[in-house]
């Protein structure tokens, strides 16, 4: 069973709306039916899975909540599901919030008292709780307690309230930014790292199933390689091929049409963009291949210097496309390559 309880979408959402954006879009917040709801239903991170299994095997078997979980990586590669698979696995119910969403130390109380054995509480962005609000969270971790003050001046004592043993799953995509008390409290902290195409193949096919269409393997292939390493993306782009095939007027995705949704998306062979490409062509184009200042590239291709540096980059130096130089942003021979542009020192 699983209860909302101020939950806050604003965080890592993309206003931009781009199909290969890693941050979530409104429609990935409405699509939840292709969530995996067991382990045996979650595909790819298989270290993190088999030491999951252990971990609440062994917990089950104590009649004792779940030690508390810290899951951080790039947006979109399952966290928030994971958070509610341990929770089926568990059996357990599972409370939903965000950092920014807890304002102040109360309402973080009121959370914590009224959760029961072996609960989880999840807190997405985790890195973003207020300090003040972090303190109430450590006796809470630890020692299974709430510390508050009553009344005050000569008159003012300490109380004590004792909590259900609970399990906090904390999701972040910025793990440096967490507090290192906090972080020290998770007895587990797991990384979920990038997903290859044959895994990304297989959540493309099981996402068909449940969108009711069917899938060739090619063509699941071919989406799974433009996806960026990133389910998120890879069932995006799986609905919207799924709407090309029913405007066609055809009740499979075959390669052919796969290639030709998209293309006409503007999606290439690497999962690159319109805007990918614009800001790749304009260091080519405009500064002869770099350095170049993020401001003046914002400037250059009209897109916002925060979108350039925190959505649009990342992909780019992963591939090794750009590198950030003290002068500025660079374009290396793989991008030239790619852009099928002569590259010249």
């Amino acid at each position: 069973m699983i209860k909302s309880h101020l939950l806050n979408d604003d965080d890592g959402f993309d206003v931009t709306g781009r199909l290969v954006s890693n941050l979530s879009i409104e429609e990935d917040e409405q699509e939840v039916s292709l969530r995996p709801h067991t382990m045996s239903e979650y595909v790819g991170q298989s270290k993190i899975k088999k030491n999951l299994e252990v971990y609440i095997t062994a917990a089950k078997n104590r009649h004792d909540a779940l030690d508390h979980v810290l899951l951080y990586g790039p947006p979109g590669l399952g966290k928030t599901t994971l958070a509610h698979v341990i929770a089926s696995e568990l059996g357990a119910q599972i409370r939903v919030t965000s950092g920014p969403a807890i304002e102040r130390a109360a309402d973080l109380a009121a959370i914590l008292t009224n959760l029961e054995k072996g609960d989880i509480l999840f807190i997405d962005e985790i890195h973003r709780l207020n300090r003040n609000i972090e303190e109430v969270l450590y006796p809470a971790m630890e020692d299974f307690s709430l510390d508050f003050v009553s009344g005050k001046g000569p008159m003012a004592r300490s109380i004590r309230l004792p909590l259900k043993h609970f399990t906090l799953i904390g999701a972040t995509t910025r793990a440096g930014m967490l507090s290192s008390p906090l972080r020290d409290r998770f007895g587990m902290s797991l990384r979920l790292e990038m997903y290859e195409p044959q895994e990304l193949m297989q959540i493309v096919t099981r996402s068909s199933g449940i969108l009711n269409i069917s899938i060739d393997p090619d063509a699941a292939l071919e989406i799974a390689s433009r996806s960026r390493g990133t389910p998120r993306i890879a069932n995006r782009l799986l609905r919207r091929v799924r709407d090309f095939a029913e405007y066609d007027g055809l009740n499979r995705i075959d390669l052919a049409i796969a290639k030709k949704a998209l293309s006409h998306m503007d999606v290439d062979e690497l999962g690159l963009d319109v805007t990918d490409r614009s800001v790749l062509e304009a260091i080519i184009d405009k500064f002869s291949g770099g350095p170049v200042g993020l401001d003046t590239l914002s400037a250059a291709t009209s897109e916002e210097a925060t979108t350039i540096e925190d959505v649009v980059e990342p992909f780019l130096i992963q591939l090794g496309f750009i590198t950030r130089t003290p002068r500025g942003r660079m374009c290396t021979p793989l991008a030239y390559k790619h852009l099928g542009r002569t590259f010249t020192e």
